[in-house]
């Protein structure tokens, strides 16, 4: 099944959030034959961003959007845990310090975007200024619809700087969100996850839903484009992104670079350092044998002229003896 085709918008298309089944599963009708999927996306991920940090030369930003409980701490847990640390960052965009408040709203953004060779995830990102300001009414209707454009302009210089981008809107419903704030109030481990805020903001899901698909409808583009994924079953929402970012890198067409020095000469300075190193080897071999065979001979040294020692020392004792002997007989008579 084509997860692309399936999930993706297409630019210019009128995004009807209601026409989507949260609860979708694909071909996939149990948990194991998703993650017996997923795991070969994940060894295929690692491979293909080692192939994007060698190249060094594009990078990969993946955008994390969705509401309280939709998955986002979750898929970069189970989906990205694969990926190489050294090449990976994520980033969270909470609600603007003081001094980020103080400039436009992407320019906390430009700081954690990809350099080359690296994949950078967003934990909510830029599209909250669309989201959360036009639902809270953080500003107005005229600075926010403008807003749209500000974002596929920013979006098109990564992209023409060498970025990819591919942003994924997790879809869960109304009564999947209730279900798990209850086994976060219900597992103390997980308790810390609960705000104040969750319910003040289920409140407001039709705003959401609308603002949503506004959103997802004027930013949907080729260069940067949005998926929207059925995220009530966490293990197919897993499969689904595992499967698009895998995907979307090998559409890239990743190669390692050429060597970047003369192969051949580098080769030879290779043979010589390893016959200088087995020479060195065998000359510390020899060192250390005839160190032990000249404490051996020591040793040997030693134990005889004990041995002579003891045998002097026995002869003396049997001499004094001898004598002790005869000059008592001789005293006797």
């Amino acid at each position: 099944m084509d997860y692309h085709k399936l999930f993706k918008i297409k630019p210019g298309a009128k995004v009807r959030l209601d026409k989507v089944d949260p609860g979708f599963t694909a071909n996939h009708k149990n948990k194991i034959s998703a993650e017996t999927e997923m795991a070969r996306h994940q060894i295929r991920l690692c491979d293909l961003q080692y192939l994007l940090y060698a190249e060094n030369n594009r990078s990969l930003l993946i955008c994390l959007q969705a509401l309280d409980a939709g998955g986002k701490d979750g898929t970069i847990n189970k989906v990205f845990s694969a990926l190489n640390p050294q090449g990976t960052h994520v980033y969270s965009f909470k609600p603007p310090s003081k001094e980020e408040a103080e400039h436009d709203f992407l320019w906390r953004v430009h700081k954690r975007v990809p350099a080359k060779g690296e994949v950078v995830i967003f934990n909510r990102s830029h599209y909250e200024d669309v989201l959360v300001t036009r639902v809270h009414n953080l500003v107005s209707k005229d600075v926010w619809s403008k807003r749209y454009d500000v974002i596929n302009e920013f979006e098109k210089d990564l992209a023409d700087s060498g970025t990819k981008i591919v942003k994924f809107f997790l879809y869960i419903s109304p009564e999947e969100q209730l279900r798990r704030f209850e086994q976060r109030l219900n597992d103390p481990a997980r308790r810390w996850k609960i705000s104040e805020s969750d319910y003040a903001e289920r409140e407001l899901w039709n705003k959401y839903m609308k603002a949503y698909e506004d959103a997802l409808s004027r930013t949907s583009t080729e260069y940067a484009p949005w998926y929207i994924i059925p995220a009530n079953r966490k293990w197919f929402r897993n499969l689904a992104i595992s499967r698009i970012v895998m995907e979307t890198l090998e559409s890239m067409h990743l190669k390692t670079p050429k060597p970047s020095v003369d192969i051949d000469d580098i080769r030879r300075k290779y043979h010589s350092a390893a016959m200088a190193a087995n020479t060195e080897t065998k000359n510390k071999k020899q060192k250390k044998k005839d160190k032990k065979n000249k404490q051996l001979k020591t040793e040997k040294k030693q134990d005889l002229k004990l041995k002579m020692k003891k045998k002097e020392s026995k002869t003396t004792e049997n001499k004094g003896a001898s004598k002790a002997k005869q000059t008592t007989e001789h005293e006797g008579s």
